[in-house]
């Protein structure tokens, strides 16, 4: 089969040495005198460093133009350790033992907490050891350790700054294809393999990188071994141009429809939303039709900007009719992301058990909803994504945005103000859950969904427990756990605190 290959990637011309450049630091305070960074402009080019070592001189750090016996932290942007490691060479570095080589995200969180950071395993390009030199063959120098990397997402500190993305978007659309055919053996194989490498801290350049990491099982290699040969992934292209797949692609894209009915409306014949709301006989769901009617603005992505608009209005709303609730914002924008789908809320309060019809008259009264139902108490379902039995709202909401307006242009005057849609419609999913049962149920609904997979996982196969978004169950002891925060559940299990952002396994 002919596949499509990547632009052939030529060797690198031979570089003129830069010229020497007076050192601009002097300009800027030094605050932080411990450390002098020095970096790399391979892979990234003259203009993104010029910026990156301005910026860091702007907040206090020192850094040298060129590579000098000052310099104690090394940076590289899309370098493995080896490849690093040529360049030393190529500079005439005897021994690399007093440097810290360091990945781009180092200097990212440098930036963002406006002081050095600990140079961490994770941001390191390899496991140095003291007395390496550069006269050390390639054979010998030791790479990062894979048997360090534990098989469990909730025993990784992933954050949103991805290293393999090629790689894992290929694995996301092979478990979404093997979700869509109801094969979760197979959808949690590339889902657990996509979540160890966002984990890692460098790029995969070679097959020799993923030896010894868990989850990499036969179907993921062949994957990785064809991106690295080829650039891209026959069996991933393969999926996206399947027919199957690109019509429950669009099925699920519609709010309230999921595989069983996506499998329905194909079995029927069906291949396009167009074809299903062409069909008059065939009966929607309330959500389903407003599924449809606001398409493109449920479809299209929630801003960080949005979410926090949305929230402000749903707390007004909720401590309205009870002042001491707490409202916590959870899913992909608690872990820090810019963009989401939808926005999950979660309520509660020390006081009386709070009802989801009240939650929902509540809503309706000081909220512009245009949809929405509840879901009253049920047993917990056993699916691994359903672990709880929580009231639940699940609305539509009229999010009231400011109109772009411009004065100058007479046309507007030719169009009537009432059609101007100034308003977009966003999910919004609220969760009631008792005050005693909320940080376990924050835990839950703070995902991602692999992180609390691998947390329900390790509680039940190492630890002896049960856990779900109400609580822990110890077998052994017989006993429910209590737990008032995040960081008692993480005790409980054994396992070091981890952050809500870096939880972006």
């Amino acid at each position: 089969m002919d596949r499509i290959r990547a632009p052939a990637v030529f060797s690198q011309r031979k570089r003129k040495k830069e010229m020497h450049s007076p050192n601009l630091s002097c300009n800027y305070e030094i605050k932080f005198n411990k450390l002098v960074i020095f970096i790399m402009q391979r892979k990234m080019g003259v203009t993104r460093r010029t910026f990156l070592m301005d910026l860091a001189r702007r907040k206090g750090f020192r850094v040298e133009t060129e590579l000098s016996d000052s310099v104690t932290h090394i940076v590289a942007e899309n370098s493995s350790y080896l490849e690093v490691l040529d360049w030393l060479r190529g500079q005439a570095v005897g021994d690399i033992s007093r440097f810290e080589l360091l990945d781009i995200s180092w200097f990212t969180a440098c930036m963002e907490a406006g002081r050095p950071v600990d140079s961490e395993m994770k941001y390191r390009l390899m496991e140095r050891d003291g007395s390496l030199s550069l006269n050390t063959p390639e054979s010998e120098v030791p790479s990062f350790i894979a048997s360090n990397v534990s098989q469990y997402s909730c025993q990784r500190k992933t954050t949103l700054n991805n290293h393999n993305k090629k790689f894992t978007d290929a694995f996301e659309i092979m478990a979404e294809n093997y979700e869509f055919k109801e094969n979760e053996v197979f959808c949690l194989e590339f889902l657990r393999a996509a979540s160890v490498l966002k984990f890692l801290p460098f790029p995969v350049t070679r097959m020799k990188d993923i030896q010894g990491l868990p989850c990499m099982g036969v179907q993921v290699r062949d994957l990785i071994e064809e991106i690295i040969e080829d650039g891209e992934s026959s069996r991933a292209r393969d999926v996206l141009n399947d027919e199957r797949y690109k019509s429950f692609k669009q099925f699920t894209s519609v709010f309230g429809v999921g595989v069983k009915t996506s499998e329905k409306w194909y079995r029927m014949g069906l291949r396009t939303l167009e074809e299903v709301k062409a069909l008059k006989t065939l009966k929607l769901s309330k959500m389903q039709k407003a599924g449809f009617l606001y398409y493109e603005d449920l479809v299209s992505c929630v801003s960080k900007a949005e979410a926090d608009a949305v929230s402000l209005i749903v707390k007004k709303a909720v401590c309205t009719f009870r002042p001491d609730a707490l409202v916590t914002i959870t899913g992909g924008f608690r872990r820090g992301k810019k963009i989401g789908h939808d926005i999950d809320f979660l309520i509660t309060s020390p006081g009386p058990r709070e009802d989801a019809e009240l939650l929902h008259k509540g809503l309706l009264l000081y909220c512009d909803i245009i949809e929405s139902t509840f879901v009253k108490e049920q047993l917990p379902s056993r699916q691994v994504d359903a672990m709880d039995n929580f009231q639940k709202c699940f609305a539509i909401l009229k999010l009231y945005q400011p109109r772009a307006e411009n004065n100058s242009d007479n046309t507007s005057k030719n169009f009537d103000v009432a059609e101007v849609k100034d308003w977009k419609a966003i999910r919004v999913d609220l969760v009631i859950t008792p005050f005693e049962q909320y940080a376990y149920a924050l835990v839950g609904w703070t995902g991602s969904r692999q992180f609390g997979r691998d947390l329900r996982r390790y509680a039940t196969h190492e630890k002896k427990m049960i856990l779900d978004n109400h609580a822990l169950y110890d077998r052994r002891k017989k006993v429910f756990l209590k737990a008032g925060s995040e960081e008692e559940i993480f005790a409980h299990l054994g396992l070091d605190y981890v952050e809500p952002w870096e939880r972006n396994a």
